[in-house]
């Protein structure tokens, strides 16, 4: 009994010295939590004296790599900044107590930014702040080109750390106006001849021609000299005499065709700075096609004047277009015999480019110029090498055709008005009336017709028109 109580002694004194040692080294561990006495701001590759009101005896910095210290007195402090950056710097005093902790913020130099900001960009109200350890820009600039300019001279000084917070103004609405011009002139001529001979009341006889003989077929030869001519045909004249028994026929035929074509397309379209615009008036041609099994589906292949923009501008009225304009249509002249189905070719003339222009120029921006010329000369050998009566065993035909194509385009920048500031071709025009259609003749009605009485559109419904008429907005 005597020992057990000896040991249960001997293991609550050895607990209470642990307890004892615990509780001691608890007290003689003290943090110091110093709150951070202020900020401090310095430029990269800038320094900035600090001045304590106490002295101190010792200095630290916990990032040596984003700021440098040095002491120039027992109460001042020397601060480099070396690379964008937040780091702390801690005072003590002799006895090793904590006197501050200064919050180092070292951010790039935005003063000499700003400076060359306003000498490159003068007039630009961007305003300049740094965040951590990079630069953001705020503001409204006047141009794309301006924006791109600034945020590549903010990068010089915050590489890979600058915050775009700007906002591009003034008028970035592009109407593009596009004027297709196209002129064709073809000229045609033919002179073709032939001649018969035939014995009076015979239905034989001897027929030369001039080229392939086309001229006298479907003629029939007739009695007394005479000839009849094929009525489908135009330009032809006949001439028949009689020698004795023989009667000659002699067939001229001379044509000349000219034709004119004039073609204008005047597509509008109006897009956002940046933003892909399209546009096509026309239609689409059903078109078969036959996969790999047999089977036959149709596809159809878009056909008239079709537009695709994209405009930027780039710097207050300057303009930059990437576009492509096409014209097409069916083309009767080539035909595809395909499984039964007869299929038209197109006729289509494109041009895809990039341009560069002020707000209202206007750039010619394809043009093409085609002659084309082809001539056929067929005779009768020999025969149609004898002077002047050779011309009656010759058969000359020569074709002409000549177009021209001009595209030209004008970019306007535009902002967008109230509703009752726009007309349509439709506003003036009203159904008319029993009374006005059978009694008065007319086809159309002025009665509750919106007329305007300002503006360009004034200007318009002044004027008087016969026929069909409609509203074009410049």
């Amino acid at each position: 009994m005597h020992i057990d109580r000896f040991l249960k002694a001997a293991l609550t004194g050895a607990a209470l010295v642990l307890a004892g040692l615990n509780s001691a080294a608890a007290q003689d561990l003290r943090v110091l939590r110093g709150e951070a006495s202020g900020s401090l701001v310095v430029p990269v590759n800038r320094a900035v004296v600090v001045e304590a009101e106490t002295a101190f005896a010792e200095l630290s910095i916990a990032n040596p790599g984003i700021a440098d210290i040095s002491t120039l007195s027992d109460r001042t402090i020397y601060v480099l900044g070396r690379a964008p950056g937040r780091t702390t710097m801690t005072l003590l005093g002799p006895e090793g107590n904590l006197i501050a902790n200064i919050e180092v913020q070292v951010t790039p130099d935005i003063a000499e930014f700003k400076e060359r900001l306003r000498q490159i960009l003068p007039g630009e109200p961007i305003e300049v702040r740094t965040a951590n350890d990079g630069i953001v820009l705020s503001g409204t600039v006047s141009s794309i080109t301006r924006l791109d300019r600034a945020l590549e001279l903010a990068g010089r000084y915050a590489p890979g750390r600058v915050l775009n917070m700007m906002s591009v103004g003034g008028t970035q609405q592009v109407m593009l106006k596009v004027r297709f011009a196209e002129m064709e002139r073809s000229v045609a001529k033919a002179l073709e001849a032939g001649i018969t001979a035939i014995e009076a009341g015979s239905e034989s006889g001897i027929t030369i021609a001039g080229g392939s003989g086309s001229l006298t077929s479907g003629n029939t030869p007739g009695t007394g000299g005479t000839l009849s001519l094929n009525p489908e045909a135009l330009g032809q004249m006949s001439l028949g005499f009689n020698v004795g028994s023989v009667g000659f026929n002699v067939l001229v035929e001379a044509l000349e065709t000219k034709g004119l074509i004039r073609t204008l397309s005047e597509p509008n379209l109006t897009a956002l700075s940046g933003q892909d615009a399209t546009f096509l008036a026309g239609g689409e041609y059903p078109v078969p096609v036959v996969d790999d099994d047999g089977n036959v589906s149709v596809e159809f292949r878009p056909f008239g004047v079709g537009l695709n923009f994209t405009p930027r501008v780039v710097d207050e009225d300057i303009i930059n277009l990437e576009l492509t304009a096409s014209v097409s249509g069916l083309d009767p002249t080539v035909v595809v015999q395909q499984n039964g189905f007869a299929i038209n070719g197109f006729r289509r003339r494109e041009t895809s480019t990039v341009v560069e222009m002020r707000d209202g120029e206007s750039f010619a921006i394809a043009g093409l110029l085609q002659d084309d010329f082809q001539d056929l000369v067929g005779q009768v050998p020999w025969l149609g090498d004898i002077p002047v009566l050779g011309a009656l065993f010759r058969s000359a035909d020569f074709e002409r055709r000549q177009s021209e194509l001009v595209i030209i385009v004008t970019p306007h920048l535009v902002t967008p008005v109230r509703g009752e500031a726009l007309m349509l071709s439709t506003d003036r025009v009203r159904p008319p009336s029993e009374s006005e259609l059978f009694l008065l003749g007319r086809t159309s009605s002025q009665e509750g017709a919106r007329t305007p009485t300002q503006g360009a559109a004034g200007e318009v419904a002044k004027q008087e028109f016969n026929g069909s008429y409609g509203y074009v907005m410049e």
